[in-house]
């Protein structure tokens, strides 16, 4: 069981959380909640990281990626769980956020077939992405596209999705905050590239860093934090009823710490900040979340 836990990677599974707190928080201040519609959009958020999880792990494993790798051990690179195994498992979690979205879009779209239509398409997309991430012949992560995945579904998807699911309403001013999230949410690949640059441009692996080398993929890292900021800080200001919401902007500092870290720590030392980064995205989203109520 220990094996599993492990393999679901519990750490990343606070960007899922990010995101449905961000588009929760803005959907609460403009129309409330509905609590079973946000509780299965947060179930079906965290199956499908965990899916996610789960096909990086087999496929790092069968493209020989995890030899050499700096960071947190993998399950089927290590012996601990076969592929076999794992392809069941990934067939599962595949299958359980397919039924968690589709209740969720009975529930939330009754009478709306297009709208139930347009998120399923979405959903089962977002599982074929998140399978061919790192798994078949060409899996895009392995030529720098995983960026735009995880900006897309991470931010984009996740956040404006999560509001449209509670208010049924196109706000196009939510697409700033979203961004904010994929920007984030890319941020921390980003770390986790950069630890790996190494290790993934000898297995082929040609990630944004391996393209970029280290400077350049420093200079990106501040891009992509302070980028989200701005986008967030842009969504307040032209929503401006008080500065309660600007809380978010303490978590700079922890920004500022991580863009240290990946400009200047050896990159075998870059792990925790891969922790750090991920947990300050979680506090980000708890904090914007905390200043929509402070309007």
């Amino acid at each position: 069981m220990k094996s599993w836990i492990k393999a679901f990677r519990l750490r990343t599974l606070p960007l899922a959380i990010s995101g449905w707190l961000v588009g929760t928080s803005i959907a609460a201040n403009a129309i409330g909640l509905n609590y079973i519609t946000a509780g299965l959009t947060l179930l079906t958020a965290i199956l499908l990281q965990i899916l996610s999880n789960l096909a990086n792990d087999y496929g790092d494993a069968s493209s020989g990626v995890d030899k050499e790798r700096k960071g947190e051990e993998r399950m089927v690179s290590s012996g601990q769980i076969t592929p076999q195994a794992m392809k069941k498992a990934m067939i599962i979690f595949g299958l359980l956020a397919l039924v968690s979205g589709s209740i969720l879009l009975a529930i939330a779209f009754p009478e709306d077939w297009v709208s139930a239509l347009i998120f399923l398409s979405t959903g089962i997309i977002g599982i074929i992405a998140a399978i061919k991430y790192t798994v078949g012949k060409n899996p895009y992560g392995y030529v720098g596209f995983g960026d735009i995945f995880v900006f897309a579904f991470f931010g984009i998807v996740l956040v404006f999705g999560t509001y449209y699911l509670q208010t049924q309403e196109l706000r196009w001013l939510v697409m700033l905050p979203a961004a904010s999230l994929g920007l984030f949410s890319v941020g921390v690949l980003n770390v986790n590239n950069i630890r790996d640059i190494e290790t993934d441009k000898a297995a082929g692996k040609n990630s944004i860093p391996v393209r970029l080398g280290r400077k350049n993929a420093v200079v990106y890292h501040i891009i992509l934090l302070a980028g989200g900021m701005a986008s967030s800080v842009t969504f307040v200001i032209l929503n401006f009823q008080s500065y309660g919401p600007l809380i978010f902007l303490f978590i700079s500092i922890l920004f500022f710490k991580n863009i240290k870290a990946v400009h200047s720590k050896p990159l075998d030392e870059l792990d925790p900040y891969l922790k750090q980064m991920a947990i300050s995205v979680f506090l980000f989203a708890l904090l914007f979340s905390i200043g929509q109520g402070l309007t």
